[in-house]
């Protein structure tokens, strides 16, 4: 195994890890626990089904063109302004300006979400680890967990010179540090942890989902969403993870909330408990008390059998039914939360 090989696969679990880990009420018997069981519905008599699908229909998961990153608008997004504002890259990647400041949400730039596998998983973005070059100031960096598709070696090597405050869900530290992150930049939260950032109040929400990079640490760091409140605007981040009780609890506890990045894409039956249906999305948004709707999670990577278009025309068909607004920037696309678009932007792709 190559040392190359290696380093994907992030740090091990230390003993001042297993410390601080142990502190949390989530950590049961040696692992992270959601809070309903979850489990992922894939058995041997399952796995031809399997298979077959993994094979057939593959050229439907995919544009058959690259999907265009629109360049930087640094006037569109110059922080004079302090009004709320966003870009959407693609997948889950994203950069929220709040209170004038830069925060730069799991920044999976690069172009194979599975880095380990025998089969690259190809971005449906050419050159996108060159929006990095083009990115303003980046104030801090948040990890919701760590996966690959939101973990991503490559990007976090041309980020760590760039960068020096990191949010990340509990556990997670270790591969930032392994990967020559200072500890000391790093901040980690439990559910429900709040820290106050240049006057943007963030807290670390729940999720029910799971975490791992390798055969033995599954579990062994934590997973969520996040909130963001200023004094002028409340968003919410859901993070990946099935639909549960927690959404009315964030929306209960920390809503109603102007603004709304819900998760929805690289679902199926097999994993349903850890990726919702886009149907589930919209109930989520409105369980929550989501005002408005963005989707997350899509238009990156293939990393299901459903068409790629499938999760927006899905969702944007169910929030229609249920009257939820609903925003769907283009990728690279600078976004004003008083000036919400709403282009079918995919229907120019096949």
């Amino acid at each position: 195994m190559s040392t190359a090989f290696k380093k994907q696969f992030g740090g091990k679990v230390r003993k001042q890890d297993l410390e601080k880990l142990e502190k949390s009420k989530y950590w049961k018997d040696g692992k992270f626990e959601n809070f309903i069981e979850t489990k992922m519905d894939m058995t041997l008599s399952k796995l031809p089904k399997m298979l077959k699908d993994s094979f057939t229909g593959k050229a439907d998961r995919a544009p058959k063109e690259n999907l265009n990153i629109l360049p930087f608008d640094a006037i569109a997004f110059d922080s004079s302004y302090l009004e709320p504002k966003f870009i959407w890259y693609g997948h889950s990647v994203c950069l929220l300006q709040l209170n004038g400041k830069n925060l730069l949400i799991d920044p999976m730039l690069g172009q194979n979400a599975s880095p380990i596998a025998p089969f690259a998983t190809k971005r449906f973005s050419e050159n996108s680890l060159d929006v990095i070059d083009r990115l303003p100031e980046i104030d801090a960096v948040l990890m919701t967990h760590d996966h690959y598709d939101h973990l991503d070696l490559d990007s976090i090597e041309k980020l760590r010179p760039l960068v020096n405050r990191w949010f990340v869900a509990l556990g997670v530290s270790r591969h930032l540090e392994k990967w020559k992150i200072p500890a000391s930049h790093i901040t980690e939260f439990d559910w429900w942890d709040e820290l106050d950032f240049e006057n943007i109040k963030i807290t670390f929400t729940p999720s029910r989902h799971f975490s791992g990079r390798g055969a033995f640490d599954r579990a062994k760091s934590l997973w969520g969403g996040w909130v963001f409140k200023t004094d002028t605007s409340n968003i919410y981040w859901s993070g990946d993870g099935g639909i549960g009780p927690h959404f009315k609890e964030i929306g209960e506890k920390l809503g109603p909330f102007d603004f709304g990045f819900i998760e929805c894409g690289q679902y199926n039956e097999n994993w349903h408990a850890i990726h919702m249906y886009p149907e589930e999305s919209v109930q989520a948004a409105l369980d929550a008390k989501v005002n408005v709707a963005t989707i997350v999670h899509w238009a990156g990577f293939s990393l299901a059998m459903h068409h790629w278009k499938e999760p927006i025309e899905r969702f944007s068909a169910e929030a229609e039914k249920q009257s939820l607004e609903i925003c769907t920037p283009k990728i690279g696309e600078v976004v004003k939360l008083k000036n919400l678009p709403q282009e079918a932007w995919w229907k120019n792709y096949k």
